[in-house]
């Protein structure tokens, strides 16, 4: 103990004063080292040696203890051991003599080792040596004491350790006799702790005995009800796997109803073959979980059977699905279903081709969106899936590259189109899949958003509810997994496993706890569903109002519509009725801004009608009656006429059509009881507003009613159906709402394009700067064009980070450069506010375009559409021209009085020429676009011509300038150059600039309010033309009210038409079939239709015959031409009949012709022949007649009266009669001209050929009446708007003078499309006949003209 810490203390104290002098001494020793015999050698060289070398080795030799004398110095130096000794000497036994000796040299100033090693190295190194010593003996002598002192403490220390050893010793035995009983002790407890830790464990595994028996016992219930019925899947899945594999084949593209058509054949096929098949077999409970669907559906996909039907074909088709997603919902479901991985592209991404190559080799998602009906031809391999083996690797070659394959790879591909017709090559690569939106799905969809807006708590209860028992189903199937895993991996024991038994016990208390949900769930259910069903009826009208709203893109491309896009004003405290009447008005007056006026009245009648069919309050005949009037009529059986005078054949075919339904039973036998009050009624000026005769007024309904005017008045079907709709819907639906353009536009946000839909001759880029000055907002206009995009791309940037307005003008013109457009939209409007470059929230996008197809649906789905158009009427044409001219304009002209009565002319003109369209084929022939820059041109050569000439006003220059140059160089059409020329005679001549007369502008109105006001400054005009009427008479036109009679029939025609056109191609149950419909037809048609000429016989017969050559070669061409139209109809009617009934591939083309069929109209295939615009069931009547026209001239004679409509081309038949003669009298035939007497004897009367050309019959006379009498035209009969002309005879003349005055040059037309075709012209020949009482510009202005055919 101590002693042993006071040596050791004693000795540390020795050693730390040795460890002073030891550096130094190691130091010199290291010199020494360096020391050899040449170094010694040189020192001995010295015969007299410096005295610091001197005094060194004298030192040295004290050191030695040898005399200090050079001689002796040198000898030891001699020796051969010298430094053996030096390195080797005892520094620890110097004696205090030597020392003190030494200690006289070691102070010596000079005696320093750099002094002396300057003079000998040698030396100084034995110098320091010498130090060294000094220093060490100097501290050994002190340290010396010590020394001793601590060997006596060891010699004590040693003793004391020897006793301390024994001592321990005895020690160590007692304690390995205590450590033996202790260890003795502790294996007595352990045993008896082991004891008691194997009692635990006994009481731990009983328990989890019992727990694990419950637990398998209860999933042993669960799992046998599972084997049982897996094992009845498993029975019948040879069926059901057979209609699944066929349903994800072929069902992809077709809707609900179709589907589950197919389905239903399917399994009966499969129960015809004794397959077992589930009773009530659904695809989507076969291929999907109920776990993925919930899942889908929280990822957006709509919770609709056919939405899942779609899903399961999506993620379990072997081919790339293409999804038809014309709503965008399939693109948001796997948008949401894939997240963060998908790659998004489109065929115009610059790197697309590029992700998808990413997307194949690290098996990543890729969404190729809005395709059209073409593929990239690069993407053919990854279609096909054209994978290569390669070793062990799968290779997929994309272009140039070969990409590894790898099998996690997605590729979705979605079109926006509704309707794509895809070719075989896409169709067999991918699967279609039908996206589009159907009612069923629709309406489950919004139930959910009226039932969220009116009570909000019950739609979050059932949601929730939903979600709850969907997360504790899918828990239960984990838990399940989970136990057959820990059961098939289970060792030993399975008392042991601890975590299978918690996991049972968890799993009793989830099945416990989902069953007690599923219970709650079911009652709760019922509940919520019985209080969401009150407000069903909200959610069909809103989805009635969505279809309506997607059937009018298929009436003008531009009306496209989203789903999102609908009105969000439904209130919570609206109950469902009121909801209703609110949400359909706001449908109304959202989607009317967007519509062009002539089809506001067709929304709302569709709105309304598609409403009232979904209460059941359109019987499905009146409607088709409605729609198709009696175009099927058969005549054989039909009664007659009573009334012909005024009920024309086609009118007839109507009532008697009308008569067969039952609710109208009766109603043709009324006209022959009360043909007076029938007449009345019928000649009225508003019929749909008159009552009708005798006790109908009080029978019929509204439906009924605009059934009967659409018998007999097609004119007033417009009106009758806009009272229709205000009697049903309300009088504001009849009503459209006036355009409001700050309304619209605080409507809108900074992600919602505002779009003009353009009409010629408007521009609406001064109400847009209007708007923006008066919300202190700038605008930035950008008129589109070639090489304008970076300016567009540039401003919108611009107005995106400065809030200001942007306006690209004229999209239409820039086509090409719409889908970077699209794409930048959908990039800004996809940022949220906290994103850096968040689209400013004062920023505007207007767009201006014309209707195009090629305009991208997506921005005017996105956007707000708001249509432009001309004002209406002669009076808001002129104050809309007379607000042209500003007051300094108006005041240029010197000759300001002519001036102002010229405008006022060119007003007019201007207004006429754009007005007269609405008269359709009465109007123009062609209808043209004039627009304000003919009229602004004009106006200055008007002032021009005026300054020039002051003295004498040069109307014809200025006739020429304005009709033939500047309007006229517009008009192609010869007849309409002749009455733009007639107008501006009326109007530019010396009475119209009299200051002494009142200038009738009007001729044919008497007491014409339309005069030019004899101070006719600018105020004074414009409050002229205020007095105008607001509602135009046909007379200020020059046209006869009949003119209006017929453009109202033509514009009923069209919405019928269009209404037809947007119905749905199915029948009701219950009623005729499609199929049965064709096969009835074709049947009817095939006995109808007669046999074709015998071209080759018609020859042989007509060769004798002393016919003239060219009429016999007319006949020839004739028959061949007929011949090939009968062809085409023996075979295509029989191709139909075949076609529906599966035994032949129905082509597009014979597709199209049984649609038009079941539509009542003439297919184009068979349009080929001769032009005409009759119904079916007319035309076929009108071909028997002219096969049987042709075959009476076959078997009998030449005619002597021809009926020129039977000809499929008169002008070849007019030129044959000019050869006939010009070879009878020998003339040539470019010197005949025509002479047009008309022959008052019936055409069944005339007995003799005509001397030289012929009688031809069968024309009719629009736009005027033939008077018999007089034999000059006069005025038609009210609502006669064509009338039969007597034979005329077409007789060849030789240089005929030039036509006297009162002679009117009629155009004969094939058809009333005037215009015709590019590749057949309707016009025919000039026939000159005589004016009456008027002259010809009168009947010019009329638009009269001699017809071929007509509509019926």
């Amino acid at each position: 103990g101590k002693e042993e810490i006071e040596c050791k203390a004693i000795a540390d104290d020795a050693e730390a004063e040795l460890n002073v002098a030891l550096p130094a001494l190691q130091k010199a020793m290291a010199e020494v080292e360096k020391l050899d015999k040449s170094a010694i050698s040189e020192i001995k060289a010295y015969k007299s040696p410096p005295k610091q070398v001197e005094t060194v080795l004298a030192a040295v030799m004290i050191l030695f203890g040898n005399k200090t004398d050079w001689t002796t110095a040198k000898k030891v130096l001699g020796e051969a051991n010298f430094l053996q000794s030096i390195k080797g000497y005892d520094k620890d036994n110097v004696s205090a003599t030597i020392m003190k000796k030494i200690k006289g040299y070691v102070s010596h100033a000079d005696f320093k080792p750099e002094a002396v090693g300057a003079v000998s190295k040698a030396a100084g190194a034995l110098c320091t040596w010498v130090h060294a010593i000094y220093i060490y003996a100097s501290v050994a002598k002190e340290v010396a004491p010590k020394r001793a002192r601590l060997k006596g403490a060891q010699e004590s220390l040693a003793v004391k350790q020897a006793s301390l050893q024994k001592a321990q010793e005895e020690l160590a035995e007692v304690t390995a006799k205590v450590n033996r009983l202790k260890q003795k002790y502790d294996d007595s407890v352990g045993e008896k702790n082991r004891l008691r830790a194997e009692a635990d464990q006994m009481e731990l595994l009983l328990d989890r005995a019992d727990k694990l028996v419950k637990g398998l016992a209860g999933e042993n219930e669960r799992w046998r009800a599972s084997i049982g019925q897996l094992q009845n899947e498993i029975g019948r899945s040879l069926g059901d796997a057979l209609v699944a594999a066929a349903f994800l084949s072929y069902a992809g593209p077709f809707d609900t109803q179709y589907r589950s058509n197919l389905v239903g054949g399917w399994l009966s096929a499969v129960r015809e073959q004794q397959l077992p098949s589930t009773e009530n077999f659904t695809f989507a409970s076969f291929c999907a979980l109920p776990t993925d669907v919930r899942q889908w559906n929280i990822q957006g996909l709509p919770a609709d059977n056919f939405s899942t039907e779609n899903g399961a074909i999506s993620v379990r088709c072997s081919r790339w699905p293409l999804m038809i997603d014309p709503q965008n919902q399939a693109n948001k479901w796997v948008r949401k279903m894939e997240e963060s991985q998908l790659h998004i592209v489109d065929l115009k991404s610059k790197d697309m081709l590029r992700k998808i190559e990413n997307g194949i080799v690290y098996g990543l998602p890729v969404l190729l969106q809005d395709v059209l009906e073409e593929l990239d031809p690069a993407l053919e391999p990854v279609l096909a899936k054209a994978l290569i083996k390669v070793g062990n690797r799968e290779v997929l070659r994309l272009g140039d590259k070969e990409l590894d394959y790898n099998k996690d790879f997605k590729l979705y591909i979605t079109t926006k189109l509704a309707n794509p017709h895809y070719t075989p090559e896409v169709s067999t690569k991918t699967t279609i899949i039908n996206f589009a939106v159907k009612q069923q799905g629709l309406e489950a969809q919004l139930l959910g958003i009226v039932v969220q807006k009116e009570q909000p708590t019950l739609e979050r209860q059932k949601a929730d509810l939903t979600l709850r028992v969907a997360a504790g189903k899918q828990k239960l199937v984990d838990l399940e997994d989970e136990i057959l895993r820990l059961l098939s991996e289970a060792e030993g024991s399975l008392l042991e496993n601890e975590t299978l038994v918690d996991t049972l016990q968890q799993s009793k208390l989830t099945s416990d706890e989902v069953t007690r949900q599923l219970n709650e769930a079911e009652e709760t259910e019922i509940k919520i569903d019985a209080k969401r069903e009150e407000f069903r009826p909200a959610a069909i009208r809103s989805s009635i109002a969505y279809f309506v709203l997607d059937d009018m893109g298929r009436v003008d491309p531009m009306y496209q519509f989203s789903l999102d896009a609908s009105p969000k004003n439904i209130t919570g405290t609206e109950r469902c009725r009121q909801i209703n009447v609110a949400h359909t008005l706001s449908v109304y007056q959202y989607t009317c801004r967007g519509l062009f006026e002539r089809d506001k009245l067709l929304f709302a009648l569709q709105l309304c009608l598609r409403i009232m069919t979904s209460e059941n309050k359109v019987p499905k005949q009146e409607f088709d009656f409605l729609c198709y009037g009696g175009a099927g009529i058969e005549r054989a059986d039909q009664r007659p006429n009573p009334c012909p005078e005024w009920i024309d054949a086609g009118a007839w075919d109507n009532i008697t059509a009308l008569d067969s339904i039952p609710a109208c039973m009766g109603i043709a036998s009324a006209f022959e009881q009360g043909q007076r009050d029938w007449r009345a009624w019928f000649t009225s000026s508003e019929p749909e507003e008159t009552p009708l005769p005798g006790d109908w007024e009080n029978k019929v309904t509204e439906m009924q009613r605009i059934c009967i005017i659409r018998a007999l008045r097609l004119d007033r079907v417009l009106f009758c159906a806009s009272r229709f709709v205000r009697l049903n819907l309300g009088p504001q639906f009849a009503d459209p709402p006036p355009f409001d353009l700050r309304a619209i536009f605080q409507s809108s946000n900074h992600r919602t394009p505002l779009i003009f839909v353009l009409s010629p001759g408007v521009d609406p880029t001064a109400q847009v700067k209007s708007l923006a000055n008066d919300l202190s907002t700038n605008v930035d206009i950008c008129a589109l064009g070639q090489g304008q995009a970076p300016v567009a791309m540039s401003l919108m940037n611009l107005g995106l980070r400065s809030g200001s307005w942007v306006f690209l003008a004229n999209c239409h013109l820039m086509l090409s450069w719409m889908p970077e457009l699209e794409k930048r939209i959908a990039e800004y409007c996809a940022m949220t506010e906290d994103m850096p470059h968040a689209p400013h929230c004062d920023f505007r996008l207007w767009l201006s375009a014309s209707p195009s197809p090629k305009f991208p649906i997506a921005i005017l789905q996105r956007g707000i559409k708001m249509t432009t158009e001309p004002p209406r009427g002669l009076r808001a044409n002129m104050l809309k021209l007379y607000n042209l001219v500003g007051e300094e304009q108006f005041g240029r002209c010197q000759q300001r009085l002519k001036y102002q009565r010229l405008l006022f002319s060119l007003c007019w003109f201007h207004a006429l020429l754009l007005e007269r369209r609405k008269f359709k084929s009465l109007g123009f022939n062609v209808p043209y676009e004039f627009n304000e820059s003919d009229y602004s041109i004009c106006h200055d050569l008007v002032i021009v011509f005026l300054d020039e000439y002051p003295d004498e006003t040069p109307f014809d220059a200025m006739r020429y300038l304005i009709a033939e140059a500047n309007y006229g160089g517009r008009v192609t059409d010869a007849m309409d150059r002749r009455l733009v020329n007639v107008y501006i005679t009326q109007l530019f001549c010396e009475q119209a600039i009299s200051p002494q007369t009142e200038f009738n502008l009007a001729p044919q109105l008497s007491d014409s309010p339309y005069i030019i006001p004899n101070d006719a400054d600018l105020a004074s005009a414009k409050l002229a033309i205020k007095t105008f009427p607001q509602l135009d008479n046909a007379l200020a036109f020059g046209q006869h009210a009949n003119a209006d009679i017929a453009s109202q029939i033509e514009d009923s025609s069209t919405l019928l038409d269009t209404i037809v056109s947007l119905q749905p191609k199915v029948i009701d149950a219950g009623g005729e079939s499609k199929e049965q419909k064709i096969l009835r037809i074709c049947h009817l048609m095939q006995e109808e239709v007669p046999p074709s000429f015998d071209a080759a016989a018609v020859r042989r017969g007509m060769g004798p015959r002393a016919d003239p050559e060219p009429m016999k070669t007319v006949l020839y061409q004739e028959v061949d031409r007929y011949n090939i139209l009968l062809l085409t109809l023996h075979q295509t009617l029989k191709a139909s009949e075949l076609g529906v009934q599966g035994l032949v591939i129905v082509t597009p083309e014979l597709e199209e012709i049984i649609e038009a069929v079941l539509e009542f109209k003439v297919p184009r295939a068979w349009s080929t022949c001769y032009p005409s615009l009759k119904p079916l069931t007319p035309w076929m009547r009108d071909l028997v007649c002219r096969i049987s026209a042709l075959q009476k001239w076959i078997n009998e004679a030449l005619p002597r009266c021809f009926w020129l409509p039977g000809f499929t081309y008169p002008t070849g038949f007019l030129t044959a009669v000019l050869q006939t003669s010009a070879r009878k009298n020998g003339i040539a035939i470019d010197s005949l001209s025509w002479e047009f007497p008309i022959i008052n004897t019936p055409a069944t009367s005339i007995a003799q050929y005509a001397k030289d050309g012929s009688y031809c019959h069968g024309l009719f006379l629009e736009g005027a009446r033939w008077d018999l009498d007089n034999s000059c035209l006069t005025e038609p009969i009210p609502m006669e708007l064509c009338c039969s002309m007597p034979v005329i005879h077409f007789k060849p003349v030789d240089n005929k003078k030039k036509s006297i005055k009162g002679i009117y040059s009629c155009p004969l037309y094939l058809y009333p499309l005037r215009t015709g075709s590019r590749e057949r012209p309707s016009f025919v020949i000039s026939c000159e006949v005589r004016c009456g009482a008027q002259g010809s510009e009168y009947w010019t202005c009329r638009g009269t003209a001699m017809l071929l055919s007509t509509m019926h």
